[in-house]
């Protein structure tokens, strides 16, 4: 899943690229063949993308403890405007992803660094006028945030979280998907 989620901060051609080499095994001048690329180009997107995937694996495990603790920092940060806290709880490579469907406007592109995402976040925020808020949940087994903007729903903040620093951030502000994050349901075994 970790993977998935670093191969999508790839251009199209760094993931097939990537995909065929490490994955199939595929030969230089076959993927040049395939991508319209030549081989020594191939090879440069193949160092570049696995420089890439390497640098956004998950480094270093942090507890659910840590990562509440750092999802509540984001989220008085985003609360109060504070740019400087976020800037001092985003990763310098963190990359958000955001989904809003039809109805709710998203990025288009994941966006890859602290700056930028900054830059994003401050601007959506803007956009609004509106006064946003963050309760804490748990999407996915992990900590994350329903947030409002003057008490109506905006979306789901899901985080990952290394090295006490969010290195990822995924928005979903699709009003269809997160149908059931504000009830809990319940399990039971058959």
């Amino acid at each position: 899943m970790a993977l998935m989620l670093v191969l999508e901060t790839l251009s199209p051609t760094e993931r097939a690229v990537f995909v065929l080499r490490e994955a199939f095994g595929v030969g230089y001048d076959e993927i040049a063949a395939a991508v319209g690329k030549s081989p020594a180009a191939v090879r440069q997107i193949a160092h570049r993308a696995r420089r890439h995937v390497d640098a956004r694996r998950p480094r270093e495990v942090v507890s659910p403890g840590q990562a509440r603790a750092v999802l509540e920092s984001f989220r008085r940060a985003v609360e109060t405007g504070d740019l400087q806290g976020l800037l001092d709880v985003l990763a310098p490579g963190v990359v958000l992803i955001a989904d809003g469907g039809v109805v709710k406007q998203a990025v288009l592109r994941p966006i890859a660094g602290a700056g930028r995402v900054i830059r994003v976040i401050a601007g959506g925020l803007g956009k609004a006028g509106a006064v946003p808020t963050g309760d804490l949940t748990v999407v996915n087994g992990n900590p994350a945030l329903v947030f409002r903007l003057d008490g109506a729903f905006d979306g789901v903040r899901a985080v990952r979280v290394e090295d006490v620093r969010i290195t990822g951030l995924y928005c979903i502000r699709n009003l269809e998907k997160p149908t059931r994050v504000e009830s809990e349901t319940p399990l039971t075994l058959r």
